[in-house]
């Protein structure tokens, strides 16, 4: 009976840290921030689509019309390299998604979670409603690569052609489901933006995305600290955690027939060379281009080679 009541105990004590622990962890508000606005560029400009408020940019003008879809952690700030000269062959939009840069970051709302994939889906071709065109390249690098890829799918006819860089098709994108449930708890609610504050905040996921971290500019640094000034923004980035899924998407690729070009450093540590190889193997109809001594981010890193690549598919497309 001994052993059996310091059992009991010992279980008591483990499940009222479980339970309680977590709301003993002080959460201090965020300092400094402000409103999305108030941090506007001059050539910044934003719209709204269904209550919520987003942040874009754009250059160039007639066909292709090519909307950018950055990565998990980034914002339109990742494509800054590459936007003029991806203008002079068309209109190019870039915006940041719902949880990144200045666009707008509830943090409650009715209806669909507007961090959601499918709302997130649903965005790309509410927007190209919103400035009149019926067809546009997308081009999207990691989890932006993972949302081109659904977008194609669920609206083949709006999407002349692809352009995943580096896209996140295979791993990531997503808490497993059964790790849900927990991230939904109440506990992990309080402690959740405190998670998200290490991801944001850390420099070692941007170094790992880098071929040569070296070559990082302050000015690269800058332009990811940059949205941290937004309010909220550690919540918001939780709320995506929450309700990002995995992929899922092996089954499907054989279904698209749209044109591709899957582009990819050769030193990629964050989405494996090796899956994007297999990404263009598992298109109907894709080719294959493989950056030299660059890694997850081509178009910050690689920026001629990435634009040699992107131009020349582009120019097929005629």
């Amino acid at each position: 009976m001994k052993i059996n009541k310091k059992l009991l105990i010992a279980v008591t004590g483990l499940i009222a840290i479980l339970t309680l622990g977590p709301f003993l962890v002080p959460v201090p508000d965020l300092e400094g921030t402000t409103a999305p606005k108030i941090l506007a560029f001059p050539d910044s400009n934003f719209v709204t689509i269904n209550n919520l408020t987003i942040h874009y940019k754009t250059a160039g003008s007639g066909d292709p019309v090519m909307i950018l879809l950055h990565g998990f952690g980034a914002s339109q700030f990742t494509w800054q390299a590459v936007v003029p000269e991806l203008s002079t062959a068309g209109r190019v939009i870039a915006y940041d998604r719902p949880a990144f840069g200045l666009t707008d970051r509830p943090l409650s709302w009715e209806g669909i979670n507007p961090y959601s994939d499918e709302v997130q889906v649903n965005l790309v071709v509410d927007l190209m409603d919103e400035f009149g065109f019926d067809q546009a390249v997308l081009i999207g690098n990691s989890a932006g690569g993972k949302l081109a890829t659904k977008t194609a799918l669920a609206f083949p006819y709006r999407v002349t052609a692809l352009v995943l860089v580096d896209a996140a098709i295979y791993a990531g994108g997503g808490a497993p489901s059964f790790v849900k449930p927990l991230l939904k708890t109440p506990q992990m609610q309080h402690i959740g933006p405190l998670i998200a504050r290490r991801i944001q905040t850390s420099n070692k996921f941007l170094e790992s995305a880098w071929h040569d971290p070296s070559k990082i500019t302050e000015e690269t640094i800058n332009g990811y600290r940059y949205p941290l000034q937004v309010q909220n923004w550690d919540k918001a980035l939780w709320e995506l955690t929450i309700a990002s899924s995995t992929s899922d998407l092996e089954e499907e690729l054989e279904t698209i027939q749209l044109p591709v070009l899957v582009l990819t450093g050769d030193d990629d540590r964050i989405v494996p060379t090796e899956q994007s190889i297999q990404l263009a193997e598992d298109l109907p109809n894709a080719e294959l281009k493989i950056l030299d001594s660059c890694g997850h981010l081509p178009q910050e890193e690689c920026p001629e080679a990435f634009l040699d690549a992107v131009l020349g598919f582009l120019e097929h497309l005629e």
